[in-house]
This record gives C-alpha cells, sequence and structure tokens, in this order.
C-alpha cells in the first residue's frame, strides 16, 4: 500500500516525531540503535576469523558489552573477531566512551550545521551538565580530549607491543587499547597465547599496567570534572562542588582498596611468587580497573573471598557521572554518606565543602542505589537458579555486567542464551542509567503539585 502522503508532509511529521521526544528517550533509543546495527554488522561473515559470521546472540552480547563499555565476552576477541570485526567493536566502544549523543553533536559541528536547543538540552543530560549555556564549546573540548588523551596512552604504549607484536600489529595492539581503557571498556586483543588472559602477562610491566591505570582514571572522573581542571587548574576552591566531590571520593576509592590489596590479598600464599614490584603494581591496577574498566593484570580467580567482594562493591560505585565509566557513580556514594552523616549530627539537609546538598539529590542517590543492588542481586539470583551456578560468583558476575565493568571469573562464556540476555538486559542498563530508561518509560511533561497529607513512619 503506497504512502499518499507527500514527502514534505512525512518528513514534517517525522521531524515532530522526533522534537517531542524528551532527552531521556532520545538517549536509550541512541544506544539501543548502536548496538543493533553493530550486532548487524558482527553477523557478517567479514567479521570472524572463520568466514562464517557470529551468531546474532554472541553479535548482540558483543556488541551491547562494546557500546556499553562493560568488557565482558562470550568469544575470544582476538583469535574469534576478524581484523573488520575488531574494528567494529571499537568503534562501538568509542561511540559508547563519548555517548551516542556527543558523537552526534560532533558530526554536526564538522558538517557546519545549526545546533538546535534540543540537542543542546540532550547533550547536557548525555554530559551531565548543570546548564545549557556553552554546551557546544564544551563538547568541542571533550572531542579534542578525547582524542589527544588516547592519542598519548597509544603513543606511550606502542614501543612495548611493537617490541612483542611487531611494529604494524604493535600500533593497532597499542591504538585499541589505549581507546578500550580511556573508554573504561575492558575489551583486549592479548588472548592470542591464552584465551581471556586480559594484561596478566603485563602485570608486572609499568609501562602498559601504569598508562593504563591513568588513561581509565582519566576517562572515568568525568567531562565535568576536564573542564574545571582546564579552567580553574591547581586552584581547587574554585571547582564546581561536584568536582570537588569526584576527585576526593575517587582517590580514596583507589587508595584504601590498594593499601587492603597489597598489605592484605597480597600476602595470602598463592601471591608468594610475586615480587615486591608486581604486588605494587597489581594492587594499585586492581583497585583502579573495577571501577569500571573490567581489565585485570592477575588472576582474578585466585582472589580471597574477601577481595572478590570488595572488586563487586567497587564495580558497583563505578566512575562519575558524564564520563566514560558506568556503575551507580562515585557521587551517589558520597551524597549517601553526606546524608548518613547529616543524620547522625541531626543537621536537616546533607553538606559537603561548605554547600548543602539538594533533597531530590539524595532522593536520587537512594533511588539509584537502591536499584543497582536490587537489579544486581535480581540478576544473579536468576543466573544461579537457571545455571545451577554459586551465588557469589553469579553476583560477580551480574556487578561486572551493571557496573559496565567486564572483570569476570570466568563463567560468562559457559552461560547458556537466558542467562547472557539477563546479562545484556544488565549492561545495557547500566550504561544508560536505571533513572534514565525509568524517565524515558514514564516521563510526564507537566510535574504534580498537588500534596497528600503527610504522615511520619518510624525506621531504623
Amino acid at each position: 500500500m503506497y504512502n499518499l502522503l507527500p514527502r514534505e508532509k512525512r518528513v514534517s511529521n517525522v521531524n515532530k516525531a522526533i522534537r517531542s521526544l524528551t532527552s531521556f528517550q532520545m538517549i536509550t533509543m541512541g544506544f539501543f540503535t548502536v548496538i543493533m546495527l553493530g550486532a548487524l554488522l558482527l553477523t557478517l561473515p567479514v567479521s570472524t576469523q572463520d568466514g562464517r559470521g557470529a551468531s546474532f546472540l554472541d553479535a548482540l552480547f558483543t556488541a551491547t558489552s562494546a557500546t556499553c563499555v562493560t568488557g565482558l565476552i562470550v568469544q575470544n576477541t582476538v583469535t574469534y573477531w576478524s581484523g573488520f570485526g575488531q574494528f567494529v567493536i571499537i568503534c562501538l566502544i568509542q561511540i559508547g566512551g563519548m555517548g551516542v549523543v556527543t558523537l552526534a553533536v560532533a558530526i554536526t559541528m564538522i558538517s557546519g550545521k545549526k545546533i538546535g536547543l534540543m540537542q543542546r538540552s540532550t547533550m547536557q543530560e548525555a554530559i551531565s551538565a548543570h546548564q545549557v549555556g556553552g554546551i557546544v564549546r564544551l563538547t568541542g573540548f571533550i572531542i579534542r580530549g578525547i582524542l589527544l588523551t588516547e592519542l598519548l596512552g597509544a603513543l606511550v604504549m606502542f614501543p612495548v607491543f611493537a617490541r612483542d607484536f611487531g611494529w604494524k600489529t604493535g600500533a593497532w595492539y597499542a591504538v585499541f587499547h589505549s581507546i578500550s581503557a580511556f573508554c573504561n571498556a575492558g575489551f583486549d586483543l592479548l588472548g592470542i597465547k591464552q584465551p581471556y588472559i586480559s594484561l596478566v602477562e603485563y602485570g608486572g610491566n609499568p609501562v602498559i599496567t601504569i598508562t593504563i591505570a591513568l588513561l581509565i582514571i582519566i576517562g572515568g572522573i568525568g567531562f565535568m570534572t576536564w573542564d574545571d581542571i582546564r579552567t580553574h587548574k591547581l586552584r581547587l576552591r574554585k571547582y564546581r562542588l561536584q568536582s570537588k566531590v569526584i576527585l576526593l571520593t575517587t582517590t580514596i576509592l583507589i587508595l584504601l582498596p590498594a593499601l587492603f590489596f597489597y598489605y592484605y590479598e597480597f600476602s595470602q600464599p598463592q601471591w608468594a611468587e610475586f615480587t615486591r614490584q608486581e604486588k605494587l603494581l597489581g594492587a594499585f591496577f586492581q583497585a583502579v580497573t573495577p571501577r569500571t574498566a573490567g581489565f585485570n593484570s592477575v588472576d582474578l580467580g585466585l582472589f580471597s573471598e574477601a577481595g572478590q567482594m570488595l572488586l563487586m562493591v567497587l564495580m558497583l560505585i563505578g566512575g562519575a557521572p558524564g564520563s566514560t565509566a558506568g556503575g551507580m557513580k562515585v557521587t551517589t556514594l558520597a551524597v549517601l554518606i553526606m546524608t548518613a552523616v547529616a543524620v547522625f549530627n541531626r543537621r536537616e539537609s546533607a553538606q559537603g565543602f561548605g554547600r548543602r546538598i539538594a533533597g531530590d539529590t539524595v532522593r536520587n542517590a537512594a533511588t539509584i542505589s537502591l536499584l543497582y543492588i536490587s537489579l544486581c542481586f535480581l540478576g544473579a539470583f536468576a543466573i544461579s537458579c537457571i545455571e545451577n551456578l554459586p551465588m557469589v560468583t553469579c553476583l560477580f558476575e551480574a556487578a561486572s555486567a551493571i557496573g559496565t565493568v567486564g572483570l569476570t571469573l570466568g563463567i560468562t562464556p559457559q552461560l547458556g542464551s537466558a542467562s547472557r540476555l539477563i546479562l545484556i538486559i544488565l549492561m545495557f542498563i547500566g550504561r544508560v542509567g536505571g533513572l534514565t530508561l525509568v524517565f524515558t518509560a514514564l516521563f510526564k511533561k507537566h510535574a504534580v503539585v498537588s500534596k497528600l497529607p503527610q504522615e511520619r513512619i518510624t525506621v531504623g
């Protein structure tokens, strides 16, 4: 049946439909579209080493993991995917790390087209900016910063990879791992000798481990924190409250776990053959990578239960809002801690760095933390029941998925279709954001202003 509407009328209807979408809906649809396109590309025969193409479920899992910068895999990246397949994966990682909206705005800027208010508003939501003003200029700064950081990371790692794999393969490895690390993705090409080995062979190499860790940190502190560092340099007092909270919380979440790993975990008998340098690098790297990169420089299967539980907590926390990292975000944890301190001191509101935290921020933090913890537990519970696996192991995989981390205890490649679909859903929610999905489905343009009668409930 032919569409009898004039072309101009059809285009107008499409434009109206797009304009009616909220920022949350555009972000969600953007990620979903990129994932589906990536999955279709990965099913092509040219995408795999054997020339047969991947099954749609394997392609969908890999595309979701790459776009959501997670790093969980069901096929060994370097031996299963061809050069074209690896190129598709790294493009998905770059798009997912930058953000679909950021990339779209960048393309619009390059093409010379005018960026409307709707695009500016969507970009504001995507990078967690506090205002629309200056968003285009900030986007340009973000794009330049991303490309420069990834280039420097690749240049630093190139001599090591060129020595081990030759200059041509070494250059590709340096670029791939620099982008993957900066985007907090955790995909690697080092499983050519032993599948799913990640960075274990380079665990004692400071050039690789420190460079990867720094790329993870830079990508995970958030683009607005970059803007504060660029604008105010070392004048920390002039930073936004959000940037102060991110930098302080990130420092604590690296320092304390690193001390735990070095003085407790690596003092266990299974690590007796490690040198002091390997233990120091391993402790630092394992403190950084769970939020939310997915590389590992030691065998996580040898970790004690206490060490694995700490990794799970770090995976759920994640990085900063408006960054390449996932998780429920360090600011969520900080707000919850400040709220607890306020309750202990019987203050009316949470406080930090001489500022009062808004009530809706506290409510959002409580909701997000409950959402992530609940989804992690329910996902792990379902996988444990389906696969008949230990709950702790399933919790680790579920936390890795919803935190968009990619660390694994090795069970993901052996999971059945139902369990893989659960991880796909968790990865998508973790990258897009739980509240973003809720607002996408339930967003109302007109807020309810009426209030019901108040009554107290005793808690605690």
